[in-house]
């Protein structure tokens, strides 16, 4: 759903990355729009005609199973952006794409970003740079899907999702999350009952508040910290992510 609003596109990290001559001319077509808690941005193999650029909003990345089955393989904040990939390469969205946190986004005709990423050395190592960046996040979230305990990998979305929360205070149900990691819903009860018993969280009635931010570090696997460390490295500073990003991930 469409919202009709003044754009800031420096709220988005990477529309913020760009150099001015592409930001002035993508700006001039972006278009806010709003999705509501868990609403489809895009299904696993629709036509995607529009990529989106979080500025508040948290997307999730789903890699859907023939049996309905789903789980989070990554997600995007406002450091990022879902469609890239289909203005780079392909039109077709790998992943189902869903609201997993409400805010601001504003998205762009796809036709516009291939014209950029076809005309511009700078936006074609930019998107490059970002979508190598969001690969080693779908590969450390593999790992950790298949490796840590429910605890662990709940320890290490709170906190994602802390990130880039305006508040403490997360919207979520028991079942959301066990649609999310993947865990059956009574493992991911005794997970949140455990937390809650660490005082590193609060729960009720669909919020969860962070008590403990560190402790929830602690309790965390160190995937949470890797995903960081490598997003970190890309966006500072944005403006010379691509100039200087080789450096930057040999520190990685």
């Amino acid at each position: 759903m469409s919202e009709g609003r003044k754009v800031d596109a420096r709220a988005n990290w990477l529309l913020g990355a760009l150099e001015p001559a592409s930001r002035k001319r993508i700006d001039l077509h972006l278009e806010p729009v709003v999705f509501k808690l868990g609403a489809v941005v895009c299904e696993a193999g629709g036509l995607l005609k529009h990529a989106y650029f979080p500025q508040g909003t948290v997307l999730s990345l789903l890699t859907v199973l023939e049996d309905g089955a789903a789980i989070e393989t990554a997600n995007i904040g406002r450091e990022g952006a879902f469609g890239l990939f289909a203005a780079m390469y392909s039109r077709v969205s790998f992943n189902r794409c869903i609201v997993q946190l409400e805010g601001g986004m504003v998205r762009c005709p796809i036709e516009l970003l291939q014209s950029e990423f076809r005309s511009s050395e700078h936006v074609r190592n930019l998107f490059v740079s970002y979508s190598e960046t969001l690969l080693s996040q779908v590969q450390q979230t593999v790992a950790c899907n298949a490796l840590h305990s429910t605890e662990k990998r709940m320890c290490r979305w709170l906190l994602m999702m802390h990130d880039r929360a305006e508040g403490e205070s997360l919207p979520y149900t028991h079942e959301f999350l066990s649609h999310i990691l993947g865990s059956n819903r009574k493992s991911v009860t005794l997970a949140a009952q455990s937390l809650q018993a660490m005082g590193l969280i609060s729960y009720r009635r669909g919020t969860i508040q962070v008590r403990d931010r560190r402790g929830l570090e602690q309790a965390s696997c160190e995937c949470y910290a890797i995903v960081r460390e490598r997003f970190d490295a890309f966006l500072k500073p944005p403006s010379t992510a691509v100039q200087g990003h080789t450096k930057a991930r040999r520190k990685q």
